[in-house]
């Protein structure tokens, strides 16, 4: 990240929840000055006001960054207190959910670079993953320092076309939910079969936490690794063949699930 550059013009970051919290909090172990970036934030937290940024205070009137991680039902609230951003040098990045370009372009100017990303939920512990895609007024220095901003959190990858997001919404950006489910009912069938709820839980979490680790760090692919694992007429065969049935298992299911969500980001995008 070239911290000289943003720590000379400055970031705004409107929005300081989780998310916002989370990207903060990587910049500035990744050594960026405090006082080089402003937040808006209505109610910020006390973790925040030690942080040493400026808070709720005179933004710079072309800064570096400016990016927007309010909740999208506030979009239309916080937004305005940019415009005057629009139009300039100044790079808006969104990672609001569902909120197209083309929204951010009415509101900012159609010639204001403009890049929106999906950031997930794993962010808050450094390990997400972030798609991003540019409008026409995105350069590729700008899209380099989005990615340097957003590998503070996690992976990054870009994408051909905005309408590839819908998609990456259905796997990443609502996929931790789909894991969390996962490690749920995971721990009742343990229970279900005759252990403590507390041991059950440990085993779940550390067993999806553990295979995810596996799967990225390993040579080889998931399925390899799921037949490394499976013995013939073994005990995780027997599971194997409950969970890839193609009518009622993990295949159909995971199929509707994130078409589901890819779907109602659809909807959301058109309004």
């Amino acid at each position: 990240m070239d911290m000289d550059y943003l720590a000379r013009k400055g970031l705004v970051l409107l929005g300081c929840g989780k998310m916002g919290s989370a990207m903060l909090k990587g910049w500035l172990d990744d050594g960026l000055p405090p006082a080089s970036v402003w937040v808006v934030d209505p109610d910020p937290s006390d973790w925040l006001r030690r942080t040493g940024v400026h808070i709720n205070a005179d933004l710079p009137a072309q800064p570096a960054i400016a990016l927007i991680a309010v909740k999208p039902q506030m979009m239309g609230d916080a937004l305005p207190a940019l415009a005057a951003m629009g139009g300039g040098d100044t790079v808006f990045l969104s990672v609001a959910a569902g909120i197209p370009i083309a929204s951010f372009e009415r509101v900012l100017g159609a010639g204001t670079p403009l890049i929106r990303a999906m950031p997930n939920t794993p962010a808050a512990v450094g390990r997400g993953i972030t798609a991003i895609v540019g409008n026409r007024h995105a350069g590729a220095a700008q899209m380099d320092l989005a990615e340097a901003l957003l590998r503070a959190v996690g992976q990054v990858v870009r994408l051909d076309d905005e309408a590839q997001m819908d998609a990456v919404t259905g796997v990443s950006g609502s996929g931790p939910a789909y894991v969390f489910h996962l490690i749920e009912t995971l721990a009742a069938a343990g229970e279900a079969e005759g252990l403590s709820p507390d041991l059950a839980m440990q085993l779940a979490k550390a067993t999806v936490a553990g295979a995810g680790a596996l799967a990225e760090a390993a040579d080889e692919t998931p399925t390899q690794l799921r037949v490394n694992v499976t013995s013939p007429n073994g005990t995780t065969q027997a599971a194997l063949e409950v969970l890839m049935d193609e009518d009622a298992g993990f295949p159909a299911l995971l199929r509707r699930a994130v078409k589901a969500s890819a779907d109602r980001s659809r909807e959301l995008a058109n309004g």
